[in-house]
């Protein structure tokens, strides 16, 4: 295995202890800040050249936020590093229970294409704050952004503890045959469980973020230009190439009406009458995606867009209406700046049909009735919930972010990242002192000692008191 030198080489290095001192933790934390800040317009011009990613959206996806994820782990890594002591029954009262920190060991990072940046660095920055040694595969679909991550961001680590491959399908099926102490993948539901499967082969503990079919509902109760400079600023977002997108919204017909004017005029106020021309306004990552994205078009009808330039990998800000969930386009995650509509109802009907599919990343929903905003938020189910606005839950180092389900398994961002790449191990320290206590529980047995015993390390539960 043309891998197994590499992952001995780390697992080396972390056995030695390096990793694990605060101060070493945080030089190489501050080394990621410096590569941030030094190669911020090489990041921009690779990301420009692999999706033509505008610079406003590139510096607050690709660098904003990671430099707020950055910033708050070295404000607070001493602090989650503590030790965490624990409540004790009676039989302990003497003794000393904490939970300690401990880093796995050596960990793999598999990142995807659509935020090359980000999702290399989001979970890096936790596996480096836990103490771990960490090899990381940015997407080979990227091929700019590979290239500079590769051979810049080792110049600014140390290279004992950690390493970048580039690789494809075949090399990574290779890279995925070693044993590691953690597996963090970002992509598809599809390669995740062929992750899942090569992890499960070492008892490999994973995290999965996978994204979904985020579905929106707008309710008749809200400000229509608002829903819309909000929705379309989510689904457009990179062409649509977030995990986070709002996939598809759902409507009543009379809201249907109201929203594509408002729609269209969103867009044209973002991208301006020819969004072709927009420096705003990404292109698709390659010709597959392109060629996949444009098959999507045929759902539906086109109510705003549908132009395409095969040559510009170039896919106008869509809005499609008379879309049945039979769609192809309701089949798989778009990845792309297409936004179906389906029309229902009743905000019954639009949990109903949400429930109709996997558990999705993200459900969103618009509307001034708390009422609503919590019948949704109570029964459905989804990694994460987002009321009246989108992909701003995703800006908060203080919510874990994840899937569930199909969408994911575990959580990240800020001390959720820490946590994810630690170890948390039970201690128990006991006092050498005062063995007739201890008596009490060694043969021969008694029911008088079974007493003592219960009523040392009994736990009860708390009994309420009404007053009469």
């Amino acid at each position: 295995n043309p891998y197994t030198g590499l992952v001995s080489r780390l697992r080396a290095a972390w056995l030695s202890g390096k990793t694990r001192p605060m101060e070493y933790r945080v030089a190489q934390l501050e080394a990621l800040g410096r590569f941030l800040d030094e190669k911020k317009q090489d990041i921009l011009d690779v990301l420009a050249s692999d999706m033509r990613k505008p610079p406003f959206e590139a510096e607050f996806c690709e660098i904003l936020l990671c430099k707020n994820e950055l910033n708050d782990t070295l404000n607070k890594l001493g602090t989650w590093m503590k030790d965490e002591h624990v409540e004790k029954n009676l039989a302990t009262q003497l003794d000393s229970a904490f939970i300690h920190k401990d880093p796995y060991g050596v960990v793999l990072i598999l990142t995807p294409w659509y935020c090359p940046i980000h999702i290399v660095l989001m979970p890096l920055i936790g596996a480096i704050a836990a103490g771990n040694c960490v090899i990381v595969k940015p997407s080979e679909i990227t091929k700019n952004t590979e290239r500079l991550v590769a051979e810049v961001l080792p110049c600014y680590l140390d290279n004992d503890c950690f390493a970048v491959v580039t690789a494809g399908v075949e090399e990574t099926t290779k890279l995925l045959e070693n044993k590691f102490d953690y597996i963090f993948f970002t992509g598809i539901p599809s390669v995740g469980r062929i992750v899942m499967t090569a992890a499960a082969k070492h008892l490999t503990p994973v995290t999965l973020e996978l994204g979904g079919k985020n579905p929106c509902y707008v309710s008749d109760s809200c400000e229509v230009q608002n829903v819309a400079r909000r929705v379309a600023w989510g689904r457009f977002f990179n062409a649509g190439q977030t995990c986070v997108a709002p996939d598809y919204i759902l409507c009543s017909v009379e809201m249907q009406e109201k929203l594509l004017p408002a729609l269209h005029e969103a867009i044209t106020e973002f991208y301006g009458p020819n969004p072709q021309e927009s420096p705003d306004f990404a292109r698709i990552v390659g010709d597959k995606q392109f060629q996949r994205v444009q098959a999507l078009l045929s759902s539906g009808r086109m109510a705003i867009g549908g132009q395409t330039d095969e040559q510009e990998r170039y896919i106008a800000p869509t809005v499609l209406v008379d879309v049945q969930p039979s769609d192809p386009v309701m089949q798989e995650k778009i990845f792309g700046p297409i936004l179906p509509i389906i029309t229902v109802a009743s905000v019954d009907e639009a949990i109903n049909l949400i429930n109709t599919h996997e558990r999705p990343l993200v459900v969103y929903v618009f509307s001034s009735d708390k009422k609503v905003m919590n019948q949704v938020l109570e029964w459905t189910s989804s990694g994460d919930f987002c009321g009246n606005d989108t992909l701003m839950h995703v800006t908060l180092t203080s919510l874990p972010f994840g899937g569930i389900g199909n969408s994911g398994l575990g959580k990240y961002h800020g001390k959720f990242t820490f946590d994810t790449f630690t170890h948390l191990r039970s201690c128990l320290h006991r006092n050498m002192a005062l063995e007739t206590i201890n008596t009490l529980r060694y043969p021969p047995y008694s029911p008088q000692k079974l007493g003592l015993v219960r009523l040392a390390s009994e736990v009860k539960r708390q009994g309420t008191c009404t007053l009469l």
